[in-house]
Order: structure tokens, then sequence, then C-alpha cells
């Protein structure tokens, strides 16, 4: 990747959790960092100020768009290259779900499976599709997909956002088939994260516990630990990373 005092990234879904966690590891590093979020604008513009006081003025801006919607991952990407001149690295971690148990096919409803679609994976495509011409420009240009270990193993809050993350997963297999050499893509998919979005998941965090060889669920910082490994790993494209704790193994 280029210098990255030069560099910018763009993290989608990024006011809190895993996002926000990410948005600093890379603004630490010295990247230039888009903050986005569809609703939570508040939080947006006081991330931003907050790595704008801690690394320099000018280092981090926020942008509120929703990546489901028609045209507004191109915005978003369009407003970034706006800012700052250039795209080098896409994290595409806007994601939702909705907790369902695997066995009530009628709450599964269709609709669930379009609104986890339209977000997690249309709006992952729409946003990369916008960036690729910045990121082949960059010369080094990746992006790094948030999926799910719900994608890998037949698990996840439920059947409609796991088979939206397994669609994902190759997603990312996909385009780094197609889009190499200019442009690496990987994805790294968290096994159970404490974020305020699992705040209330106690009976999944004790499952984990218990069956997890590291004995814990995992923290925002364990993901965008490995999401800057991604960044960073030169001669690694199409893979999805489990970062887990080892429940994978179990």
């Amino acid at each position: 990747m280029n210098d990255q005092a030069t560099a910018v990234a763009l993290v989608t879904g990024s006011t809190s959790g895993i996002g926000a966690a990410v948005a600093r590891r890379l603004a630490a590093e010295g990247m230039r960092v888009v903050v986005n979020s569809v609703s939570s604008v508040e939080a947006g513009h006081a991330l931003a100020a907050e790595l704008n006081g801690r690394h320099g003025d000018g280092i981090a801006h926020y942008v509120q768009a929703d990546v489901s919607v028609d045209g507004e991952g191109a915005r978003l990407v369009s407003e970034a290259v706006a800012r700052f001149g250039r795209l080098d690295v896409l994290v595409n971690n806007a994601g939702t779900t909705v907790r369902i148990d695997h066995a009530d096919f009628d709450a599964a409803t269709p609709e669930v499976f379009r609104r986890l679609y339209d977000v997690n994976v249309v709006g992952a495509w729409q946003v990369t599709v916008a960036a690729m011409p910045h990121l082949r420009a960059s010369g080094d240009g990746c992006v790094v997909n948030v999926t799910s270990l719900a994608g890998i193993r037949p698990a996840g809050s439920s059947i409609p956002y796991a088979v939206s993350k397994a669609a994902f997963n190759h997603l990312t297999l996909l385009l780094a088939n197609t889009v190499g050499p200019q442009v690496r893509v990987n994805a790294v998919a968290p096994g159970l994260v404490d974020t305020p979005w699992t705040a209330d998941w106690d009976d999944v965090r004790a499952g984990v516990q218990a069956i997890a060889p590291l004995r814990r669920s995992g923290q925002p910082d364990d993901i965008a630990e490995v999401v800057l490994a991604a960044v960073r790993a030169k001669y690694a494209t199409g893979q999805v990373w489990a970062v887990d704790g080892g429940v994978g193994l179990r």
C-alpha cells in the first residue's frame, strides 16, 4: 500500500463497535479516515472530532449515507474522494441482522431476507463498485470485507443473516479473482464480538465462553487488528479469515 501518511481509508458503518475500532486503528497508523453511518450522525461527527483531536486536524471526516440505497454508496465514495483527493482502502463494515430462531421459518420472511441482503451484500457491492476506479488508481488499493463466522458455519443470529454473510464471503473471492493485480480483496469473519449490537446476547456469549478455546467472546479491537493485518498483507487476496477465539474448531 502507499505511504500510510497519505493513504485514505473509507470505513462504512463505523460509528460504534467494530467499525469505530477499525477507524481508530487505521487513524492511529496515520491514515486519513472517512467515518460513515446511516443514522448515528451525532456519533459520527463525535468520532471524527475525536480522531482529529488525537491524530491531527483534518485526518478524519464523517459522511452520512445509507449504503443499501441506490446511489448512496456512490455519493459516499465521491464525498470521500472530494475531501481527501484519493481512496486507498475500503472497509465494508456496514451490516445489519435480526435474531430469529433457525427453526422459526415463518419469522424469516422474504422481507427480512431482502433487508439483510440490501445492506449486507448489495450495499457492500455498490460501495465497492463506486470505489474501484479510485482503488485501482491508488496503485495498491485494497478492500477488506467484515463478514461473519455465520457465513462459514451453520450458525448465526438468523438464517437470513447467515446466508447473506455466506454470500458476502463468496463475493470477496469473486472480487479478488477479478480486480487483481491492482486491488486486493479479503474478508475478516468475526465470531461473537461484544458491541452495543450484541450487548443483550447473554445466552450466546455464555455459549461462546463455554466452548471457545480462548474462553471469551471477541472485542472490537481484536477485529480491528486483523483488519489492519489484511490491509498490510500485500501478497494475500481472496482470503476469509475467521477471528472467533477458536469457536470454529469445536
